[in-house]
């Protein structure tokens, strides 16, 4: 791998988008990179993912443009999709993932983040969609996952307008969950994925999954999700362990994930 790096710290592995000359631009081998990292993953070692950028500079700054500037509409329709079949992976991944956003999150950038679990961010950061003023939409799930996530209103906005957003405004519209001073991002990501490292994996995943596939479904068939998520918990290792602790009023054991 040349352009995606990976590597395990612990129960968390950290994934690097490495092209900082060009402020870490998506481009198709890039896509492949992080299609193949996620596949060689072991979801049953590890217990969270950090996504970051390479660089102070930037996440990832978009999509590469000097590859896509010559594309016609059957390719152009075929670059969203290699895009969009990558980061539906990534957010349907097992395990859980937190974007650690460096810098610049445009474009393709911010629709990488947004297919993560948790967003965090540096003070420095800055995200928006800016392709209108390319004269194209974004590619790779941005029309679809910023209004989920920030509100059809908030999202046209952005979208319609191509205007960039500081980390603090992210904050506020709640495209972000927390906001750190730059020299302290990854300490936090990582204290972030530790946490979430901690608790009962099975169960983690088992929370992923159900709020994944119920987000788009009526209350009443959503709870279907939750209830055969949460049967699935019963008779685990970790499930025994951890209602035993709390009923002997003891400190569980480390949580196994069997």
């Amino acid at each position: 791998m040349e352009m995606v790096l990976f590597e395990e710290k612990g129960l968390v592995g950290v994934i690097t988008i490495n092209r900082p000359k060009v402020l870490n631009a998506l481009c198709s081998q890039v896509l492949d990179e992080l299609n193949e990292v996620l596949d060689s993953i072991d979801t049953k070692k590890l217990r969270c993912l950090v996504v970051t950028g390479a660089g102070e500079k930037s996440f990832v700054a978009g999509a590469d443009i000097s590859e896509m500037s010559t594309l016609n509409k059957e390719q152009g329709e075929a670059f969203g999709k290699k895009g969009n079949d990558v980061f539906l992976k990534l957010e349907a991944f097992p395990l859980p993932t937190v974007a650690a956003v460096n810098g610049f999150a445009l474009g393709g950038g911010c629709e990488l983040a947004m297919a993560c679990d948790f967003r965090i961010c540096s003070d420095t950061a800055v995200f928006g969609q800016p392709e209108v003023g390319l004269g194209i939409t974004p590619g790779f799930g941005g029309t679809q996952r910023l209004a989920r996530i920030v509100g059809p209103g908030m999202a046209k906005q952005m979208i319609y307008t191509a205007r960039n957003i500081k980390a603090d405004e992210a904050l506020r519209i709640g495209l972000v969950n927390a906001v750190y001073p730059a020299a302290e991002l990854y300490a936090a990501a990582e204290k972030l994925a530790g946490s979430i490292a901690a608790n009962a994996p099975i169960a983690v995943r088992a929370c992923k999954k159900a709020i994944n596939e119920g987000a788009a479904l009526p209350i009443a068939e959503a709870v279907v999700c939750e209830e055969k998520e949460f049967g699935s918990c019963f008779q685990t290792a970790d499930q025994q362990e951890g209602m035993g602790a709390f009923l002997e009023k003891r400190k569980h054991e480390a949580f196994t994930n069997r």
